[in-house]
């Protein structure tokens, strides 16, 4: 199989048309989708954690079991063409989120700046304040609220 990347795919195909190599590619590696998140469905805001799903590596920010995440993880979020502009709780920073908006990669950007470690460097990923949901007690996650976004 060819997992060659067409040339700034990302500007010149729509997202429905990327493979799935180019797909992979504009995750940026920031870690920020896999932090929990509590819905209130009194108040329709969506309330993110420090607390990282226990498959995400804290330190590389990249899921640990990737392959079989949904085995393990059966309410892990599977981010799909369709859905990104669905998921408005993702951070204005994420690549994905980004190219669907029309709006062009950061330049810290691993596409951009050949670069994986420097999303890290500029501090858009979760190294260094996320923890693992197996440090964290369940009845304490409300104690891990860092945002809460309105969820229309």
């Amino acid at each position: 199989m060819n997992t060659a990347l067409r040339e700034r795919f990302w500007e010149r195909y729509p997202l429905e048309e990327l493979t799935q190599p180019e797909w992979e590619a504009l995750c940026d590696g920031c870690g920020q989708c896999c932090l929990l998140k509590l819905h209130d469905d009194e108040t329709k805001e969506l309330a993110i954690l420090n607390v990282a799903c226990r498959l995400l590596d804290t330190h590389s920010c990249q899921c640990s079991d990737y392959e079989n995440r949904f085995d393990s993880v059966p309410d892990c979020t599977q981010l799909t063409p369709a859905l990104v502009k669905e998921f408005t709780w993702l951070p204005q920073t994420c690549g994905y989120r980004r190219v669907a908006e029309g709006r062009k990669l950061a330049g810290w950007h691993p596409l951009l700046s050949n670069d994986a470690e420097r999303v890290h460097r500029k501090g858009v990923s979760v190294r260094g304040f996320a923890v693992s949901q197996d440090d964290v007690p369940e009845k304490n996650l409300e104690e891990h609220i860092i945002a809460v976004i309105p969820m229309t």
